[in-house]
């Protein structure tokens, strides 16, 4: 994106101008102006939308290491028909592993709730309080087994490195609600990222300032280098070398018109400066009710756990995610990135359950279910679920197939995707997968992740064919030449 106004059909901003005539100064009086352009002013599209927008802010629920869809939403009354029998799929199957096994039942019990009726497994329990404002789609499909591309597409569209995340493309398109906070902030799992790491929430070929600002609500210092460490170090002294980088970053601006990357620096410094007052406060849990702690799962803090994979300390990691996340979207964050399952040691902590599906998918799963059953009835009870969708994802789901016994394969021919909030229709299941588990029913008409996308886009306001960058001779958009609106996950 160009600082300077070589576009006459878009009207110079007030930071355009403040940056194009004061250098420093201009830095500074934007901050004193409060410069709050919500609803997209500081986006590409402005506060002209392609369409009415029901949403206007996302919260994206990742399951990393492909969580199984038939041991938690996808129940299959004939894998409990055929357990135990040698699995024949009727075509031949490439395996991500070796180790191909009979039919596998879940793992878990499935139970009916809501008034839909929608059946869940009792690994996420807590969340049939709220199944009637979910809606399911279980026949996604993916074009890969392997973790780090599955993900990548998941995450930006595209199998390959070099694409911005979805997170970037909302915030490039509708920009902040906010003076003091990221537009997207990413919550990564605290025990590491997910494959591919921070690529996933990269701007790449959009301008730098889109990307994800990374926080770890569980460590001692949740955004690094936010806050001074030097004792010698005081507000003065910080305020005049902010002013001189300010001076410094408008000069060299000024003779390198169109740098993103010293765009993205420059409101990194303004937006790191705002952030020493706000982001200490967004992250502080400290003011919220005994009531809430004890629903988002936060009850026992401060509680040694025991080196296996329990449901107290997996909802109280997630929970805490969810509940910063609301709190962010309260203070105007329009995407928040929540990540779950980082951990390939063993006992295993994240969802690749190739050798034990009930000692990973249970606690993993209750944990995430207690904090995102909590997220969505706060939401509610707040009046923001109204306008924010919350997406659920994982990179592909699991064989309906055993191995090793207690585990299940990666497959990436159907799995599943939830959502709710920002205008979706709840309480409905939208693309079922085949008795087994293993493909779409209908294999002609999967859902794929440009529809999700595209489907999130709209109701964002946004026509996905029309939000597109040119990067390398090839006009690049989210849902790539693909996506289709799904209409029935509409309200």
């Amino acid at each position: 994106m160009n600082l300077y106004n070589t576009n006459p059909a878009r009207p110079c901003s007030r930071r355009d101008f403040l940056w194009q005539s004061g250098g420093g100064l201009g830095g500074i009086a934007l901050a004193a102006m409060g410069v709050n352009e919500a609803a997209g002013g500081d986006g590409v599209l402005g506060n002209k939308l392609h369409h009415p927008p029901k949403a206007k802010r996302v919260i994206q629920l990742f399951m990393s290491g492909a969580a199984s869809h038939l041991d938690l939403w996808d129940y299959k009354p004939w894998l409990d028909q055929h357990h135990g029998e040698e699995a024949d799929f009727g075509e031949k199957i490439e395996l991500f592993q070796s180790g191909f096994g009979p039919w596998a039942k879940s793992y878990f019990k499935f139970r009916p709730y809501g008034g839909s009726g929608k059946q869940l497994s009792d690994a996420v329990k807590p969340l049939g309080d709220v199944v009637d404002e979910m809606a399911f789609v279980h026949n996604m499909v993916g074009k890969t087994g392997v973790h780090s591309q599955a993900t990548f597409l998941q995450a930006t569209g595209f199998q390959d490195p070099g694409f911005p995340g979805m997170g970037c493309w909302v915030s490039y398109a509708l920009g902040s609600m906010n003076d003091n906070l990221p537009t997207f902030v990413v919550l990564p799992d605290h025990r590491g990222y997910a494959s591919n790491g921070p690529k996933n929430w990269g701007s790449a070929f959009l301008p730098a300032y889109s990307q994800g600002t990374t926080v770890f609500p569980q460590r001692e210092n949740p955004i690094e280098n936010l806050l001074p460490q030097a004792e010698y170090i005081t507000s003065g002294s910080e305020r005049d070398g902010a002013d001189l980088l300010r001076r410094m970053n408008s000069r060299y601006n000024a003779a390198r018109p169109g740098d993103s990357r010293l765009e993205a620096r420059i409101r990194s410094y303004e937006l790191a400066a705002k952030m020493q007052l706000s982001a200490p406060e967004a992250m502080d849990l400290s003011k919220e009710t005994a009531a809430t702690l004890k629903a988002y799962g936060l009850d026992r803090q401060g509680t040694s756990y025991g080196p296996d994979i329990n449901v107290p300390e997996e909802a109280e990691y997630f929970g805490r995610k969810c509940l910063i996340a609301r709190r962010l979207i309260e203070r105007g964050v329009r995407f928040v990135q929540i990540w779950s399952g980082n951990d390939n040691g063993f006992p295993r902590r994240n969802w690749d359950s190739h050798e034990d599906v009930q000692r990973d998918h249970g606690p993993l799963a209750n944990g995430m279910a207690i904090g995102a059953a909590a997220l969505i009835k706060d939401l509610k009870q707040r009046g923001l679920l109204e306008d924010t969708i919350i997406l659920w994802t994982t990179e592909f789901g699991r064989m309906p197939s055993s191995q090793r016994s207690t585990g299940r394969d990666h497959n990436p021919f159907t799995f599943t995707n939830w959502l709710c909030g920002g205008g979706i229709r709840g309480g409905v299941t939208v693309g079922e997968s085949d008795q087994w588990g293993f493909k779409p029913l209908d294999r002609d008409n999967p859902t794929q992740v440009y529809d999700i996308h595209a489907t999130m886009l709209h109701l964002l306001g946004i026509d996905h064919e029309r939000l597109t960058v040119r990067n390398n001779g090839i006009d690049r958009r989210l849902t790539d030449v693909h996506g289709k609106v799904i209409q029935g996950l509409l309200a």
